[in-house]
């Protein structure tokens, strides 16, 4: 284990942070805003990944693809809330969790009917080579891409939430939905928009992850899970709480993955460690969780009203 070798999996852990907040910060948005589970968020991400490959392949082009699948997903997501799931805001939170449950199994097999199983989708081969970091540190360009476009989504973002118009309405309508309406908010509009900006920061993790993980039909089912955590630790509704608790969580996971082994070795001999380290990395993140919820149950940043 050397210094190197730790930076680099930092900076793993960290781009591995920034995607899930693109698709956290959806996820609580929603959640914060229109008070709805949405099992089928990740399966947003599923569709934006596989409309990225399918555009990509088209045009030959990486840029257009990730921009065209980005906006497809955002009207897709759009039309999804217009035409089902504005139907489910007034249901009590089972109903829509079996709702959105069975929207995943509904979109897993439309994306197998309309693109097959998986697809393909390559990095571009200008960003192939690794780029020198610092004297021994090799790192890959096409993750250094994604840490850039990470950082300045999440910082478009801010902005966004914070100092325009738009993140205002939605700032009150996470704290007081009923009063926004009655100040003459459009809420129907609102909930429209924050669900096509949900589902477009989707199609960016989907499509930027893609070359790295397998565009495939389920894809989206495991990294949900991963939202769910981040949007408990940082605070329901708060965009600053899933910014913190994604990078915690991104590098919680990959640390802990890359040198809990190596950390059991201190207590254990090697067999029961190879054996013991993978399990401990595994349940990290939900260490996390519990841990954050003891000491603060809201969340780091919880959105206010709640």
């Amino acid at each position: 284990m050397t210094g190197i070798f730790v930076l680099e999996q930092a900076l793993n852990g960290l781009q591995f942070g920034l995607m899930l907040f693109l698709l956290a910060s959806g996820l609580t948005l929603i959640f914060g805003v229109m008070d709805m589970i949405n099992l089928a968020h990740g399966s947003l991400y599923m569709v934006g990944a596989f409309l990225c490959a399918w555009l990509t392949s088209a045009t030959s082009s990486f840029v257009f693809g990730v921009l065209g699948g980005v906006v497809l997903t955002a009207l897709f997501g759009a039309a999804l809330e217009v035409s089902l799931l504005r139907s489910l805001y007034a249901r009590d939170h089972l109903s829509q969790v079996l709702a959105t449950f069975a929207l995943i199994l509904i979109l897993n097999d439309g994306v197998k009917m309309v693109f097959g199983s998986d697809l393909p989708l390559a990095a571009p081969a200008a960003l192939d080579g690794p780029v020198e970091l610092l004297p021994g540190l090799m790192y890959p360009a096409y993750r250094l891409v994604i840490l850039a476009v990470g950082f300045g989504l999440a910082l478009l973002l801010y902005v966004l939430v914070q100092k325009t118009r738009l993140g205002a309405l939605v700032r009150a309508g996470a704290s007081n939905r009923e009063m926004s309406g009655a100040m003459g908010v459009d809420v129907a509009r609102l909930f429209t928009v924050v669900f096509a900006i949900g589902a477009g920061l989707c199609a960016v993790a989907g499509g930027l992850l893609g070359p790295l993980l397998a565009v495939q039909v389920g894809m989206g089912e495991n990294i949900l899970i991963l939202a769910f955590v981040i949007i408990v630790i940082g605070g329901i509704g708060s965009i600053r709480g899933a910014f913190l608790a994604a990078l915690l969580v991104g590098l919680v996971d990959t640390l802990g993955r890359s040198f809990a082994v190596d950390i059991m070795r201190l207590f254990l001999a090697p067999s029961p460690a190879r054996t013991v380290g993978p399990a401990i990395a595994s349940m990290l993140i939900y260490l996390l969780m519990a841990v954050v919820l003891y000491l603060r149950p809201a969340g780091l940043f919880p959105a206010k009203g709640r």
